[in-house]
């Protein structure tokens, strides 16, 4: 589908979902999810940054059935079907929570302050869940 004409009518548009929700007990993560996917199938220029509690999302070996929750993260298996393959974490919310790129279901870029503002400046639209 093509957006209005204008200047930059056949780019897609930059669209960045930040992630800082703890994973269970909200429904945000499974919005933000949801929405992510929506965007990428319409071919937009999808990123995805964790910060905060949110990357609690990303780590492995997840047992939400013991509190009678789906593990929705096995759907971030879905990104590279989609084509999302810009997933980045901020670095002093790694460290904050005494975290590593290891532990971490998906492969990330981890980004410096710097490097999450030059990010942040980037984009056409920043959705925050």
């Amino acid at each position: 589908a093509q957006s209005p004409s204008g200047p930059d009518s056949n780019r897609a548009r930059k669209l960045l979902f930040r992630l800082s929700k703890p994973p269970y007990g909200r429904s945000q993560a499974r919005e933000a999810l949801d929405a992510l996917l929506a965007a990428a199938a319409f071919e937009q220029d999808v990123s995805v940054l964790f910060v905060g509690d949110g990357l609690y999302l990303l780590l492995k070996n997840q047992q939400p059935g013991a509190i009678e929750q789906k593990n929705f993260t096995a759907s971030f298996g879905l990104f590279n079907l989609y084509g999302i393959n810009q997933i980045y974490a901020a670095e002093t919310d790694l460290v904050e929570r005494r975290l590593t790129p290891d532990q971490l279901a998906l492969p990330v870029t981890v980004l410096s302050r710097e490097e999450l503002t030059s990010l942040l400046r980037s984009q056409d639209q920043i959705l925050s869940f």
